[in-house]
């Protein structure tokens, strides 16, 4: 498996990094490919890599990766970008990446805490499913307060870390 590009000084230690970090993805709930396919990408210093490419460095076919950035499209995790004078695309990283994928996070909150309401209003608040309805909406409630909290601390850092004169 060829995770790196020709001239690469340390492909072992490249593999071992993506097949590491799509370990821990999948541990977090995201299937394997479309792990593998999102830590390769995160590995290449070009930011972006074709379907042939990631089905070359992954040992994979086409058709694996095609369903893998189905996948992580929607999630907000990848985009896809035509490549110029060609009718192929290039999977690239969304800019940025992290930020991009915890702010979907707070939608989806903000859908749990919708929902339990309604389901508190269905069951009661004085059920005991109820009360453990409750209890959810409180934590969701308290996530999705704590979740825009961090992501405005996270903008005021890197403002504060760009060099001067630097936009965007």
């Amino acid at each position: 498996m060829s995770l790196t590009p020709a001239g690469a000084s340390n492909e072992p230690a490249v593999r071992r990094f993506v097949e590491s970090f799509a370990s821990a993805l999948v541990v977090a709930g995201v299937p394997q490919m479309p792990a593998l396919v999102f830590a390769a990408v995160l590995a290449t210093d070009a930011g972006g890599l074709t379907a042939s490419e990631l089905a070359e460095r992954l040992q994979v076919s086409r058709a694996a990766i095609s369903g893998a950035v189905n996948y992580l499209g929607p999630v907000g995790l990848i985009a896809r970008e035509r490549q110029p004078g060609t009718r192929h695309y290039r999977y690239v990283l969304q800019d940025p990446t992290w930020y991009e994928a915890v702010a979907r996070r707070e939608r989806v909150l903000d859908r749990w805490i919708a929902t339990t309401r309604e389901g508190i209003d269905a069951l009661g608040p004085s059920t005991p499913a109820g009360r453990r309805l409750i209890e959810s909406l409180a934590f969701f409630e308290f996530l999705r307060n704590e979740m825009a909290a961090l992501l405005a601390r996270w903008h005021e850092q890197q403002a504060a870390d760009k060099p001067v004169g630097e936009s965007g």
